[in-house]
């Protein structure tokens, strides 16, 4: 004869099995799901503002679409970190301009426009950039590094060397380095499909 702590231990046990079930499927979404994750490239973005901007208006007489960029290199993978790299010459549109690559998703540096007395210009973000891409190496499956400046090709073989990264590279090709090009693991030069229409 059942005694009343057997039906209650019964009415446990059919009523933890649901919940255990559920638990379960839970728990197996949320190892899936990190799986996932784990499984997805990390990357860190560069891009040198300037060399895009006046690559792209040179060569094409057009402007780079950042938001087409981003989907892009992004699609299946974690950014780890992303960052554009501009002057800051105080300007409205340009302001604007700086405020749409952070919506994107950009970290935005701005450096000071220095006129010279001789007439010359001078905003240069080539260490700035280097120091950053050699700090977000170790941390990243891939660099993706938009700029054509021949100055980066001894960073990209360095932290390839010493890191084992990736280096994805997206430029103008005619107006590219190509040591460059070269020390790409993968290159993507800017063409109709990057540009604003």
């Amino acid at each position: 004869m059942e005694t009343e702590q057997d039906k209650k231990s019964l009415i446990s046990r059919e009523l933890s099995q649901p919940i255990k079930d559920w638990l379960q499927i839970l728990l197996n979404k949320i190892q899936a799901s990190r799986w996932k994750e784990i499984q997805m490239e990390k990357i860190a973005v560069f891009v040198d503002v300037q060399n895009i901007y006046y690559t792209t208006r040179f060569w094409y007489k057009r402007n780079f679409d950042y938001n087409k960029f981003w989907r892009v290199i992004t699609e299946n993978r974690i950014v780890k970190n992303a960052i554009a790299y501009a002057t800051d010459r105080d300007d409205k549109k340009q302001k604007e301009f700086q405020n749409i690559l952070r919506g994107i998703g950009f970290d935005v540096k701005l450096k000071p426009y220095i006129q010279r007395s001789d007439g010359t210009a001078k905003a240069d973000w080539d260490v700035g950039i280097t120091i950053d891409v050699m700090e977000y190496a170790k941390n990243s499956d891939i660099i993706v590094l938009a700029s054509g400046d021949g100055d980066f090709d001894m960073l990209l073989s360095h932290v390839k060397q010493r890191h084992d990264t990736k280096f994805e590279l997206y430029s103008v090709e005619n107006l590219t380095s190509i040591s460059l090009i070269r020390e790409a693991s993968r290159y993507f030069p800017i063409t109709d499909d990057l540009l604003l229409k």
